[in-house]
């Protein structure tokens, strides 16, 4: 009975690790459309008299880039590095933990070549 629990406990907590992957790379691609929609597209709206001339365009363009490109990397990028971290969080925790870790009390000693040869050569 408790394994049964434990299993569906699991598996609702993997599904919404991947939920939250999925939705942070969802909001990524939105926040992508948004910043060339709300971005370079000024440039490029049609003026008063509702026409768009190609040196308007260009030099709008060439003005609005910077400021455009940097805003949509720094928060593009950050949203990056977060779905990452999460990611290597998630594989470290929820993945090592249910399918490798058995908390039996052993202290954790990391390798060591002195300890290694040490014992090895007794």
């Amino acid at each position: 009975m408790i394994e049964t629990i434990e299993f569906v406990l699991g598996s609702v907590s993997n599904t919404a690790s991947y939920l939250r992957l999925w939705a942070l790379s969802l909001a990524h691609s939105q926040l992508g459309a948004v910043f060339i929609e709300q971005g370079l597209s000024v440039a490029w709206k049609p003026g008063s008299d509702g026409t768009t001339t190609l040196f308007k365009a260009i030099i709008g363009s060439f003005i609005l880039w910077f400021p455009f490109w940097g805003v949509t990397m720094a928060v593009l990028m950050m949203m990056d590095v977060m779905e990452c971290g999460l990611h290597t969080v998630r594989l470290h925790w929820v993945e090592f933990q249910n399918k490798f870790f058995q908390g039996q009390g052993y202290v954790y000693t990391p390798f060591n070549f002195k300890t290694h040869y040490a014992t090895a050569s007794k």
